[in-house]
Formats: structure tokens, sequence, C-alpha cells
């Protein structure tokens, strides 16, 4: 596997992720700015008088990692491997947002689900790197 090119995150000849660290790191920075980009807009119509802040459903802020997981399952190449880790890793990753929900329930709607994307985006990551190296050198 040779470097596609340089910058963040790295990536091989085939467009695919090199490192979990690089895959975590994009996530997290994507989940990041989608919470800050929905506390910002939650804020602004609470300060125009249209809803209360915190209203905002924070699953949204998967936006960005949901794409990230996207485009690096897109850099597989079409087999079991790929749609055998990814359905794996977006089953546990949505149990385990709707696990952290349900802990945070008493929390503000962008708060709860907020925590859940980062739940998911965490475990996502974590089942879907491995998980795909791993089944991509068995079967092929």
């Amino acid at each position: 596997m040779t470097e596609q090119r340089s910058g963040f995150p790295r990536r091989d000849a085939e467009g695919r992720i090199l490192t979990l660290g690089d895959l975590l790191g994009i996530g997290l920075a994507g989940w990041v700015v989608g919470v800050l980009a929905l506390a910002l807009f939650d804020w602004a119509f609470a300060l125009i008088g249209t809803a209360e802040f915190g209203r905002t459903n924070g699953w949204l802020a998967m936006i960005l990692p949901a794409w990230l997981f996207w485009d690096d399952f897109r850099a597989w190449d079409f087999g079991a491997a790929r749609v055998v880790g990814a359905l794996l890793a977006a089953a546990l990753g949505v149990v385990a947002g709707l696990v952290v929900a349900g802990l945070a329930g008493g929390l503000a709607p962008l708060f709860t689900g907020g925590l859940a994307a980062l739940a998911f985006t965490l475990v996502y990551a974590v089942v879907w790197f491995p998980s795909v190296h791993w089944l991509a050198r068995r079967t092929g």
C-alpha cells in the first residue's frame, strides 16, 4: 500500500484510510463540528424566540462522521468484507448510541442525541476499521 497523498487523513492508493487513529481523529472532529453547528443554530433560534435552546435533535451531529464512514466504505473493493464490516459496525454503533441516549435521557435532546452520536462514532470506527481489514485479509 502506497500513500495516495500527504495530509490528514492518510490514505492508500485506493483511497482507504490507513490508520484507526486517522479514522477516529477525523470522525471525532466531524462530530465536534456537527455539535457546534447544531448548538449555534439552536442558540440562534432560541435567541429570536422561535424555540427553546436544546430542542434540536443531537443525532444530527452524525452527518459528517457518517459521510467519512461512507467515503471509506466506498474506497474498499466490492465484496463481503466491506458489507459485513459496515453492517456489524453500524449495528453495534446504533446499539451503543441508543444505550447512551437512554442513560442520558434526562438531558435536552441536543445533548442526549449529541452523546449518542459520539458513542456511535467511536464504536463504528473501532469496529469498522479492524473488522474490514481482518475480513479483507481472510477473503481476498
